[in-house]
């Protein structure tokens, strides 16, 4: 439901959230697990894959590891596997995902049952979406009252008064955050929506492929007219391109919408009526529940003013047209199959190069997780989440906070004045791991088995609802932003929180009985890329306490840029298909989170080592080596040309390849431990190495 949420890239890429991509085919266990190194505890059972942790025949030794690492670590995994007809992409991630999905169908299934009001809900909504003879049976009358809406229309306050409806996309967000000048309290920011296609570049961008891409788009809005019975389909069709060309032309870049010196702007309201008086800030505010908000940040300040001007400059007609379309295609999924193929023939086939659907029962239990993802998260963690492992990753997170503040203590590059704000900094992370403490009370959403797109309506007026009666109270650092069920790990700098949900705390990622280098390499380097989050380009603008501040001296700052822009050029320069480089500005903050969370979790792991003695040697392969293999074979994904076009153009993430290989070339412990020379592709000499944390 892309176009129901506040197309606030700006804020949202600050998360440094770690995807969910691709996925793979786990291989049969090997021989019984060896004997553990000595010190360690005593794993108990077999690993997931392979003896102790990795699966050596994925590998492809055939390939020099400094020539292509990726494909080492990888290649015979990459040649042997096909991705699914239902995917854009497979890897280790995939295949954790479906595990997940069958105990999430096992719990929905169970809800139907429950006497309990909110689980009852879970098995209504899924019922809902499982019921295609009655979606089917309806048609297209439930779309009938919301375009009534649109078609009543008649002046410029009244299109506001919709845009601010939730439901409802509007060109222009309006939305809630904590205050970047005060954490502890909100605030309401501003910021560029409205695009159907994935973003401006797929308007603005010139050669055939992107053309291809937006006539699509035509046939497919003219498509979704003619379904709904709107006549003159191919005439609002051209006149809907024209105007979101318009807002795209408006747009900042993906990378300047991530800078946050540049979108935090809090204005008055006097302030936002001279940016952009069109949208009758204290009426729309009202309208939209933040009649009580003294400041909005505003983002994107110059396409806010941009979009303001076409609302002088384009008929309110065109404006009812656009609405009309959004609200068709933001609900295709929830109409007769016609409806549903049709989105997916253009966002999934066209757009990503997914071949055909996923079935419909794994589908639902998305919408599940969006609509209720905390009731269903509730029985998931009951059923899913052991104790042993929130202790075990205690301990990880532990080792790898210690390991980052000797690092920081000994950097060469940073003053003590600034190193001192560093480790307050780190001193006031605090871990999340499993579950919230809170859960969200659904008692004011409004179920109906015999409505699935009223249901999808009141799912975002009661996301809506929620977020404006957190608003006028202090923020509450208990509430989560993802679903304990979700395969994803986070860094929210303005709580200055690393999040680790029960999803993500599995084999490959976390396998309690892996040999420990391979923990380490996986869960372990994912918790120092979050960790790195609250020190990268944009993340190190935040205090200890999420405050906006510059606590770094100029000196500091200096040398941390010219690292920085040194890695930016290195991943500029990755082209993962012709003409189509990786956008080192763009993935700057996940760039420096992976290089930096790989070092701090070996160096974690070398005090493990340090510790329990160092480790034997299994299957021909070091603990060192063993470390390294482990974080890229949690990368193995293959993906779809489509997939990877978009995710360059749209995602702060750099391709999974370049997740691997440009991170360990830049790692001198991966030299020694693969004996990488001059002769080999990866090898950058020691000086132009980037070393940041």
């Amino acid at each position: 439901m892309r176009n129901h949420r506040l197309a606030l890239c700006a804020i949202l890429l600050l998360a440094g959230t770690a995807p969910v991509y691709a996925q793979s085919q786990p291989r049969a266990a090997e021989a019984r697990p060896p004997q553990v190194s000595p010190g360690s505890a005593a794993r108990q059972g077999q690993p997931r894959y392979g003896s102790f942790g990795l699966d050596l025949a994925a590998r492809d030794v055939a390939v020099d590891p400094g020539d292509d690492f990726f494909r080492y670590a990888n290649g015979t995994w990459l040649n042997a596997t096909e991705i699914p007809a239902d995917r854009t992409s497979w890897s280790l991630w995939t295949v954790l995902s479906e595990d997940i999905e069958q105990q999430l169908r096992a719990i929905v299934t169970d809800a139907a049952a429950s006497t309990d009001p909110a689980q009852r809900k879970v098995g209504d909504f899924y019922a809902a979406w499982m019921d295609e003879a009655g979606i089917e049976a309806r048609g297209t009358a439930p779309l009938h009252p919301y375009l009534q809406r649109i078609a009543g229309i008649g002046n410029r306050d009244q299109l506001l008064a919709t845009f601010a409806t939730p439901g409802f996309v509007s060109p222009v967000g309006v939305g809630i955050i904590p205050n970047l000048a005060d954490p502890t309290r909100y605030t309401a920011v501003a910021g560029q929506g409205g695009l159907g296609m994935p973003n401006r570049d797929y308007y603005l961008r010139e050669g055939a492929e992107y053309d291809r891409y937006r006539a699509a788009y035509r046939d497919y809005i003219v498509q979704l007219h003619t379904l709904a019975g709107i006549a003159d389909g191919a005439a609002r069709a051209d006149r809907i391109i024209a105007l979101e060309r318009r807002i795209a032309e408006a747009h900042w870049t993906p990378e300047r919408s991530r800078d946050i010196a540049a979108i935090n702007n809090p204005m008055t309201r006097a302030q936002l009526m001279e940016l952009a008086p069109q949208f009758e800030w204290e009426t729309y505010l009202q309208r939209r529940g933040l009649g009580a908000a003294e400041t909005v940040i505003a983002t994107q300040t110059t396409a806010i003013q941009g979009i303001g001007r076409l609302l002088d400059e384009v008929p309110l007609d065109t404006w009812k047209e656009y609405l009309a379309f959004h609200f068709i295609n933001s609900y295709a999924n929830y109409l007769p199959r016609a409806f549903d193929e049709a989105k997916f023939n253009f966002f999934s086939r066209t757009i990503a190069g997914q071949e055909q659907q996923r079935d419909r029962w794994k589908r639902g239990l998305g919408l599940v997780n969006a609509a209720l993802g905390e009731a269903v998260g509730r029985i998931y963690v009951e059923r899913h989440f052991p104790a042993e492992s929130r202790r075990q990753m205690d301990e990880l997170i532990t080792n790898l906070r210690t390991a980052f503040g000797e690092r920081l203590r000994t950097l060469d590059w940073m003053d003590d004045e600034t190193r001192a704000q560093a480790l307050a900094k780190l001193d006031s992370f605090e871990p999340r791991i499993g579950h919230p403490e809170v859960w969200i009370d659904y008692s004011n959403y409004q179920v109906d088995r015999g409505d699935l797109l009223g249901n999808m309506v009141r799912a975002a007026e009661f996301g809506w609802n929620l977020q404006l009666s957190r608003f006028p109270n202090p923020v509450d650092r208990r509430l989560w932003g993802m679903n304990p069920q979700i395969i994803n790990a986070s860094y929210n700098p303005l709580m200055n929180q690393i999040t680790f949900p029960a999803g993500i705390l599995q084999a490959p990622f976390f396998d309690p009985n892996a040999d420990p280098a391979v923990n380490y390499g996986a869960i372990g380097a994912v918790i120092g890329h979050e960790i790195g989050h609250g020190f990268d380009d944009q993340g190190r603008r935040f205090d200890p306490t999420g405050r906006v501040r510059d606590w770094w001296t100029a000196a500091s700052a200096e040398r941390f840029t010219e690292r920085t822009t040194r890695l930016g050029q290195q991943y500029s320069q990755y082209s993962p298909l012709p003409g189509l480089n990786v956008n080192g500005q763009l993935t700057m903050g996940e760039n420096i989170g992976d290089l930096g969370g790989l070092e701090m979790a070996y160096a974690a792991y070398r005090r493990h080592v340090a510790q329990h003695g160092e480790p034997p040697v299994l299957n021909g392969l070091t603990g060192d080596q063993r470390f390294f293999l482990s974080w890229a074979q949690v990368w193995r994904s293959k993906q779809r040309e489509g997939a990877t076009r978009q995710r360059v153009l749209t995602d702060p993430h750099s391709p999974d390849e370049y997740r691997v290989n440009g991170a360990v070339r830049n790692i001198d412990a991966w030299y020694r431990a693969f004996n990488v020379t001059p002769d080999d592709a990866l090898y950058l000499p020691p000086e132009q190495r980037v070393h940041i944390w």
